[in-house]
């Protein structure tokens, strides 16, 4: 008499499992359609942009960490980045021209995103140039601001002005933020070049066009560099 309900119970229990694999398959292709007009290129830039945050927090989180932890006192941002101009120190004021241009760059990102999906090729192709050229000004500058700190003494290991992490800290997070702008203006001048001689308009086949021929890839494009 006892066997009947263990069986019973079994029966369900196996019901009740086949019930909840069905909702789940239910659940993943509700999703899947839902993702089903994204393309495979915008979705991996999508992973590859939220993996990349990870790693620009963990940076972000190191530094907050050990500028807490250091007894040190740490240096002061309005001296440490300050320029003469004039013979008077002005504070912050190549950081300030620095962010000025690659919000500027952001901006002539979208509108040649705009241009590609219109099919204005050669307006989508200058303004595309004239992104990377504000991306490779910008990393000038960065340049510029590094020759200038090591010069005045700044070293991962130690700096003049306070606690010796400082130089760490500072060069691995713009170094990490410089490379990702230097790599984002190659790939933009490439793009400029294809949109240029119309290769998305004749399908033609290589590198970024062998597949669809699409102007997407300058939205894939503009979605890394307003990242950066």
């Amino acid at each position: 008499m006892t066997a009947e309900p263990a069986a019973e119970d079994r029966e369900l229990s196996t019901a009740d499992a086949i019930a909840s694999w069905r909702r789940a398959y239910a659940d993943w292709s509700s999703d899947q359609r839902a993702f089903k007009k994204v393309s495979w290129g915008k979705a991996m830039m999508w992973i590859f942009l939220v993996s990349d945050t990870f790693i620009f927090t963990c940076f972000l989180l190191s530094y907050m960490t050990v500028r807490m932890s250091t007894t040190a006192p740490w240096p002061n941002p309005s001296e440490v980045f300050a320029l003469t101009i004039g013979g008077a120190s002005v504070p912050l004021i190549l950081i300030a021209i620095m962010t000025f241009v690659l919000i500027t760059s952001s901006g002539t990102m979208a509108i040649a995103v705009n241009f590609g999906y219109g099919r204005d090729r050669v307006r989508a192709a200058a303004l595309m140039l004239a992104t990377a050229a504000l991306g490779a000004t910008f990393v000038g500058m960065q340049a510029f601001e590094w020759s200038k700190l090591i010069a005045e003494g700044v070293r991962p290991w130690g700096n003049p002005w306070g606690a010796a992490q400082f130089g760490s800290s500072f060069f691995m997070i713009t170094g990490f933020h410089g490379t990702h702008v230097t790599i984002g203006v190659i790939f933009l001048l490439l793009l400029a070049r294809k949109t240029w001689r119309g290769d998305f308009d004749r399908r033609r086949p290589g590198f970024f066009t062998g597949r669809k021929g699409r102007y997407e890839i300058i939205e894939i494009m503009g979605l890394y560099w307003h990242f950066v």
